[in-house]
This record gives C-alpha cells, sequence and structure tokens, in this order.
C-alpha cells in the first residue's frame, strides 16, 4: 500500500511539474534594436531573419532601428535570429556583428558603431 501511495505521489509532482513549464508560442510577436541605415540594409537584415527556421514575419524598421518579428518558438528564439543578423554585419541587442563582416558593408550601410 506504502509503495503505490508512493507512485501516486511521485506521479502528481511530475505532472504539476510538466504544467508549470512555459509553453512555447508558435506565434510569438518579439521585437528588438538592429543597428542600420538605409533600404539595403533592410532588406539584407529581414533576408537574415527569414533565414532562419521558424521565423513566419520579419519586418525592420529605419526610423526606430528595430525588427517586429512573428517567430515558432518551438523552432528558434531571438538569440538565433540576432546571430543570423550579426552575421550579415548588423549589430543586435543581443549579438554583435564582427568587424571583419562589418567593414564590407557598403559605404552608406556603414552606422556608428558603440563599443
Amino acid at each position: 500500500m506504502k509503495k503505490i501511495i508512493l507512485v501516486l505521489l511521485v506521479s502528481l509532482i511530475g505532472i504539476s511539474v510538466q504544467a508549470q513549464e512555459k509553453k512555447k508560442n508558435k506565434n510569438a510577436k518579439l521585437e528588438f534594436k538592429v543597428e542600420g541605415n538605409c533600404d539595403m540594409c533592410k532588406k539584407r537584415i529581414e533576408a537574415a531573419a527569414f533565414s532562419v527556421k521558424g521565423v513566419k514575419s520579419a519586418d525592420w524598421h529605419i526610423d526606430h532601428k528595430d525588427i517586429h518579428l512573428i517567430i515558432d518558438e518551438n523552432k528558434c528564439s531571438k538569440e538565433d535570429v540576432a546571430k543570423a543578423i550579426a552575421k550579415v554585419g548588423h549589430d543586435t541587442e543581443f549579438a554583435k556583428a564582427s568587424d571583419e563582416v562589418y567593414e564590407e558593408l557598403h559605404g552608406c550601410c556603414q552606422y556608428e558603431r558603440i563599443d
């Protein structure tokens, strides 16, 4: 009898822990800062975002220098998208572009970097 009660108790604890885990959203709306200057930057940033599996929508705003995303959190995270954008030369809140890639950007695309 004690074994049955123990098994039931452990099962209930397992179920309650699982129920408290944060569910990942299939249509999570996110936004974060991305450095850039022009329409060429916009195309490059959005293409990099769309290269990440799970990105459903990506729209970079020149005036606010931020990207608005809709992603499937089961497939990617905002950090994954930020890394992809940094790889094409644009600094984000979560990842910084390498100096080599930044230097290869067109002159009008080179934004003021903060170290």
